[in-house]
């Protein structure tokens, strides 16, 4: 994490945030609205433009610095993005880090209603999907517990992330 004073920082919450992916899904009412919205999404089309998105705010954390890192981790192969666009056009998404089984959510967006929700959901599947143990958010606030987020103590989120970590799998 950037801070005022220009260091980064390595940053450990106690307690922790993360989302339990065997029990999240979107609510019936939030199903309805997907499958009737045109929302097209995608994995790793437009990384640059979800992280500006992301940034495009009148306080973040992000700036230069922290965009220049991400899309060299982008690039490297570690962290990655959910587009969500409509009628041509990116309206949301969310961005952040893999490793092993592990994924670590930095930043999601939206323009249009329920698209960063969409973009939430999609991103649980494909994690799912692909054998991920832990999804991280670091902290919780009232959008991400509306998501499924619950805290746990750093203990053991440690010990989820040591079992995340020994799982072999790609993104």
């Amino acid at each position: 994490m950037c801070h005022e004073d220009g260091d980064l920082y390595w940053h450990d919450p106690d307690p922790r945030a993360v989302f339990p992916l065997e029990a999240i899904g979107p609510n019936a009412r939030l199903q309805r609205a997907l499958r009737k919205s045109d929302f097209t999404l995608s994995i790793d089309r437009d990384f640059k433009a979800v992280i500006r998105a992301c940034a495009d705010r009148d306080e973040t954390w992000i700036d230069e610095r922290i965009i220049a890192s991400y899309i060299t981790l982008h690039h490297a192969g570690f962290a990655h993005s959910v587009e969500v666009t409509a009628h041509g056009e990116l309206v949301g998404g969310i961005y952040g880090v893999a490793l092993s089984g592990a994924f670590f959510g930095e930043s999601m967006f939206s323009s249009e209603s329920n698209a960063s929700k969409a973009a939430f959901h999609f991103l649980v599947r494909h994690l799912r999907a692909k054998g991920f143990l832990l999804f991280d958010s670091q902290y919780i606030n009232d959008f991400t517990e509306q998501l499924g987020a619950v805290e746990i103590p750093r203990s053991e989120f440690r010990s989820r992330l040591q079992k995340a970590l020994a799982v072999r799998t790609q993104f």
